[in-house]
């Protein structure tokens, strides 16, 4: 019997299994999160983006577990070329259980961020990857999103990473 998923926005008690679960993908990739860093986004979801106009969604499986996460927020300092701090938004924190990727639930997903995106008046979307989700970033391109020349060297987490840039005109 296929399970089924529900998706809705986070609430502070979900804290925990968002933690376990982007902490078991870093693990993929011999990484561990870093809730003094590069992730204190996750210590306070209400803070990081419900405060600021933004949103945080989570998948539930049909026992209650999260399995997947996506977030979204308006940007003040966006970094592509033609964009507007007003018009704007980045997405965060799209990830999904190992065994649920390369299935629909990961477009679903997208499809509701940018429709968040659309319905809240922004036009642009840009957000940062981890130059390592290679797979990640051919689904990227999939649904429309172009990755541009732009790569950022970071060392807030457990171990220096780099990222690349994305972003999607609506």
């Amino acid at each position: 019997m296929a399970d089924s998923f529900t998706t809705r926005l986070a609430d502070p008690s979900d804290q925990p299994g968002i933690i376990e679960l982007i902490d078991s993908v870093y693990q993929e990739y011999g990484d561990r999160i870093c809730l003094t860093g590069a992730d204190q986004d996750l210590l306070d979801l209400k803070g990081s983006y419900f405060d600021q106009d933004g949103a945080f969604w989570v998948v539930e499986d049909s026992k209650g577990a999260i399995v997947g996460t996506h977030a979204a927020k308006p940007i003040s300092n966006p970094q592509t070329e033609g964009a507007s701090q007003h018009t704007t938004c980045t997405f965060r924190r799209l990830y999904l259980k190992r065994t649920l990727r390369g299935a629909q639930l990961g477009s679903d997903l997208m499809k509701l961020t940018l429709q968040w995106a659309s319905e809240n008046g922004f036009n642009r979307v840009e957000f940062w990857s981890d130059t390592r989700f290679e797979r990640a970033h051919r689904f990227f391109s999939k649904l429309g999103f172009q990755k541009t020349s732009a790569i950022r060297h970071l060392d807030d987490g457990i171990a220096p990473y780099s990222e690349f840039l994305f972003f999607i005109d609506l």
